[in-house]
């Protein structure tokens, strides 16, 4: 005998299904923008930050330069001395030289090991955002299809069970009708005559 369904909340798998709907609309944009920003990251660190520190260690140099130059041509004058001021001037120009080539090597460390570190990350992203865009828009459908299912079955329940009581309601009307109409036909005993005005029966 097959086994029947037995639905207790057919509002709990419609809730589920809205549920799961409203996830995948903020789940979905919210792996997109995490891959953009990766991208950008990418971009950045390649293009934008390598490019700018790369002219600032040029530009820096060529400052560093025209600092020893100045210090130099001081030294070399025979009317004046080095002042403190060009002497400052050729340390602080050796120092943002020193911060430019240390902003350069620490960009080319994280160019080389930022696919090392982000790629395996990436990827499992990535696989989330098929199951997302996969499996669960299938099994979007699928609750749909069952919810459908589901409330065509418990329609038939319900008329089955309004059957079943009209059924049974007939046949009891039947019975109680025949009963009374037995009770109706039911012949009177032999040897009893019809009773007179006087209630004496006739010889």
């Amino acid at each position: 005998m097959p086994q029947k369904a037995h639905v207790t909340s057919l509002e709990a798998i419609e809730l589920f299904r809205s549920n799961l709907i409203i996830y995948l609309s903020q789940a979905r944009p919210a792996l997109d923008e995490v891959s953009a920003e990766v991208m950008r990251t990418r971009v950045w660190l390649e293009t934008d930050q390598s490019l700018h520190w790369e002219n600032q260690l040029r530009r820096r140099m060529k400052e560093l330069e025209q600092a020893q130059q100045a210090l130099f041509s001081s030294r070399l004058g025979a009317l004046r001395k080095e002042t403190a001021a060009e002497q400052f001037a050729v340390q602080r120009a050796k120092a943002a030289v020193a911060e430019a080539d240390l902003k350069l090597r620490v960009l080319r460390k994280w160019n080389r090991d930022f696919e090392g570190r982000v790629q395996p990350l990436v990827k499992q992203m990535e696989k989330l955002h098929m199951v997302l865009s996969n499996d669960m828009v299938k099994a979007v459908t699928y609750l749909n299809q069952a919810i459908k299912t589901l409330a065509a079955y418990a329609e038939r329940g319900v008329d089955g069970q309004a059957a079943g009581l009209a059924s049974s309601s007939s046949r009891g009307m039947g019975v109680s009708s025949g009963s009374t109409t037995g009770r109706a036909a039911k012949p009177e005993p032999e040897g009893i005559a019809e009773t007179g005005s006087a209630g004496k029966t006739q010889p």
